[in-house]
């Protein structure tokens, strides 16, 4: 009985909470009243802001701080995505322009070739070289044309500068050829400037061949062009060789010592030019003979 008696003064002495909303109730349309028509209130909204932006502040600081976070790994990931690209993009341009380059030199031989070929008054045909020897001692070449092309053992090959070499092997799609500078080669020759005879033999060297039979007081000068001799019916007359690089005279010996630096572009080429000797030159060479 004493606590329910205690329970009951405790309530009269606090008001009801209907008692409290309608008093907040009324306070507020009062201030709302008074705000509306004095506009009084404002000072006290200027200090409750004042008071709560430190408190603002740090509540927005760390999601300020998160969203730049994460902008800035946003944009630094779009960075390498994009950088990315270009380096691939510029890849790609490299690959091309190599290319495109390649091209350009390839477009340029075949365009020599072109002009060689139509100063050539026999009949010809063009071959792409498949491989090379790569023996030191053995300057031979693979190309890809063979039997069913007309191909026979012995035929001349040149390219837009002078004379390559001649076939050694024919099979049925590929023939095999052996350069003017392998070891084992000899290709008869004159001088053009006075027609004196001899051979040219080759030195193991793209850039060098030896003249090992002229005597040292043959009519011979540095820079004279050596040309095909038609001899041996081996290389029709007439085509570049070479020109002569170096004269050694000794008086103890008979003949010369005279190297010769080939015309054509022996370790360069990737195409041969194959031609077949005229019926004129063999009748000519006949009747020289006879």
């Amino acid at each position: 009985v004493a606590k329910k008696t205690q329970n009951k003064s405790l309530r009269s002495r606090f008001p009801s909470f209907g008692s409290k909303f309608l008093f907040f109730a009324i306070l507020s349309l009062c201030l709302l009243v008074l705000d509306q028509r004095d506009n009084r209130l404002e000072f006290f909204r200027q200090s409750i802001s004042t008071l709560i932006h430190p408190i603002y502040l740090i509540v927005d600081t760390p999601i300020t701080l998160w969203n730049s976070i994460r902008e800035l790994t946003k944009n630094q990931n779009k960075l390498l995505r994009e950088n990315k690209a270009l380096q691939f993009n510029q890849q790609l341009s490299d690959i091309k322009l190599q290319r495109f380059a390649t091209l350009e030199a390839e477009n340029l031989r075949l365009r020599e070739i072109l002009e060689a070929t139509t100063r050539i008054s026999n009949k010809f045909s063009i071959a792409r070289i498949m491989s090379i020897d790569t023996d030191p001692f053995k300057h031979s070449i693979l190309i890809n044309k063979g039997k069913k092309d007309g191909i026979f053992q012995g035929q001349t090959l040149i390219d837009y500068k002078g004379v390559v070499g001649q076939i050694t092997q024919v099979n049925l799609f590929s023939s095999k050829g052996i350069l003017i500078t392998d070891p084992n080669h000899a290709i008869p020759i004159e001088i053009n400037r006075n027609g004196i005879r001899t051979v040219a033999l080759g030195t193991g060297g793209f850039n060098n061949l030896k003249l090992p039979f002229l005597p040292n007081n043959t009519d011979i000068d540095e820079g004279d062009l050596l040309v095909t001799s038609g001899l041996g019916r081996a290389f029709p007359p007439g085509y570049p060789v070479a020109i002569v690089e170096h004269i050694e005279l000794d008086p103890l010996e008979q003949f010369a010592t005279i190297s010769a630096k080939p015309l054509a572009a022996l370790n360069q080429n990737r195409e041969v030019i194959l031609i077949w000797n005229s019926p004129q030159e063999n009748d000519e060479e006949t009747l020289s003979k006879k």
